[in-house]
């Protein structure tokens, strides 16, 4: 499982002082950048391989500014052309779950414009981080 933590902002919150739905979504995006780079792929514009096809975030409980938040994130389906990763927000200081997120990434090829089978390193790398839900 990888991990990730995140700080709350206050400008990451609503006028209620929950974190606002939006922030969820940048949250899931730093969590997918920072596994992928954990696979040895770099955030880098002109050989990035990956786009996505696919987001969801579950709010399961309040979370507020000033928290901190642990992100795990791990492999739920490894596809052909594409996989699935699932991310656990949760609250350090409670170990209350705050939401739940996945996404699906899909390997494409920018100049062809299309998708291109996952290479074979890639899906041993995925396998290493495969929990069955």
């Amino acid at each position: 499982m990888h991990e990730i933590r995140v700080y709350v902002r206050f400008g990451e919150t609503d006028a209620l002082g929950h974190i606002n739905n939006t922030s969820y979504f940048i949250y899931l995006e730093e969590a997918r950048i920072r596994f992928i780079e954990s696979l040895g792929y770099k955030m880098d514009i002109g050989n990035w391989n990956f786009i996505l096809a696919s987001t969801k975030c579950d709010f399961i409980s309040q979370g507020y500014f000033d928290q901190n938040l642990l992100i795990k994130t791990y492999v739920s389906n490894i596809g052909n052309k594409s996989f699935q990763l699932e991310h656990d927000i949760i609250c350090s200081k409670t170990n209350q779950i705050v939401a739940k997120g996945n996404a699906i990434m899909v390997y494409f090829d920018f100049e062809k414009q299309k998708s291109e089978p996952l290479p074979d390193l890639l899906k041993e790398e995925l396998q290493s981080f495969f929990v069955h839900s």
